[in-house]
């Protein structure tokens, strides 16, 4: 059961908030906006004689100074290219902080509404700006950051939620079953692949992690990015019926392939990758529900109803991966 006096986050008061930026010079007037994240725990902050920022707490035991160097390192590089994202500040020459046991780094506020996904022009100005992402992500890989395998996302998911008993007695065998025959139809789509080139991505790259402004888009949450197929970054912008997502696949490579090729081989792994998600989404609640936040935001997670779906949701998934794969027209 979730504790909130012993889980880490909860000495993660204003008051820490507002001492941790005035620790790095930043003084609060007092209005704080708690931002929509689940993982970290993330701030919009008043600033005296000041732009409100952004700051963004990271989740302690998570990632490694250094992986978080390397994200703060990436969008650097993204921002130097005048791509649209959102990089911490160097406040004293360093974008990453401390205080009470806490890592923090702060950002710019940029404000945006949700991009219009059944747009073809703002799909396409999209693919446009995460090919010259994946340019870019493509000139050196991550030292630190693990990429986005079978191993940690399938496999290591399934293992966790059956070894920490968080399914049903009556359904273990069930999920067993069908989790096995998912990582079976996960493979095969690997091997029709074949040898798929890794990359640095944004990791996480749907609709909600795209803010719209008249300029166009930017791109925020850099925290799951880590090495993978640049199809990754392509196919969570897809949604619908399928002849719907092969036009919306049409539109983002319009864009995407100004900046960089597309082995359309790739396509082969949609599926895979999305199965891949929905295992990882699953353990992930359930590593996470030591945290608070996590009983009061997902009720509807660890009952039978949800394991129920969850099953049926991967023996959906079985069948979709060996159907023929999305191809632009």
């Amino acid at each position: 059961m979730a504790n909130s006096s012993t889980h880490p986050f909860s000495a993660l008061g204003p008051d820490c908030v507002l001492d941790a930026l005035a620790a790095v010079g930043l003084y609060g007037d007092g209005r704080l906006l708690a931002l929509n994240s689940y993982e970290n725990r993330v701030y919009q902050a008043g600033i005296e004689d000041g732009k409100p920022v952004v700051v963004k707490f990271y989740r302690p035991g998570r990632w490694s100074d250094a992986a978080i160097g390397e994200e703060h390192a990436f969008l650097a590089e993204l921002h130097a290219q005048e791509i649209p994202v959102v990089p911490p500040l160097a406040i004293d020459g360093r974008t990453l902080h401390g205080f009470a046991g806490f890592r923090f780094a702060v950002f710019e506020r940029h404000g945006g509404r949700a991009p219009e996904l059944s747009d073809p022009g703002v799909l396409e100005w999209t693919g446009r700006f995460i090919g010259r992402i994946h340019a870019v992500g493509a000139l050196r890989p991550f030292a630190e950051r693990p990429a986005l395998d079978i191993e940690t996302f399938g496999i290591d998911s399934r293992d966790y939620l059956l070894a920490n008993d968080f399914l049903p007695p009556d359904l273990v065998e069930a999920y067993r079953s069908v989790a096995s025959q998912a990582l079976d139809g996960i493979h095969r789509c690997y091997e029709r692949a074949g040898e798929v080139p890794l990359l640095r991505l944004h990791g996480d790259c749907h609709g909600g992690n795209v803010l719209w402004t008249d300029a166009g888009p930017h791109f925020v949450d850099f925290d799951d990015a880590r090495m993978g197929p640049a199809v990754q970054d392509l196919w969570m912008m897809l949604s619908g019926e399928r002849h719907e997502m092969v036009r919306q696949l049409s539109d983002i490579l319009a864009g995407y392939e100004d900046f960089v090729d597309f082995d359309p081989r790739q396509l082969y792994l949609v599926e895979a990758l999305r199965t891949l998600r929905l295992m990882h989404y699953a353990a992930w609640l359930a590593r996470r529900w030591d945290d608070p936040a996590f009983p009061a935001a997902f009720p509807w997670f660890n009952t039978q109803r949800y394991w129920q779906d969850r099953i049926l949701e991967l023996r959906e998934q079985v069948a979709l991966m060996d159907e023929p794969p999305l191809w632009p027209v």
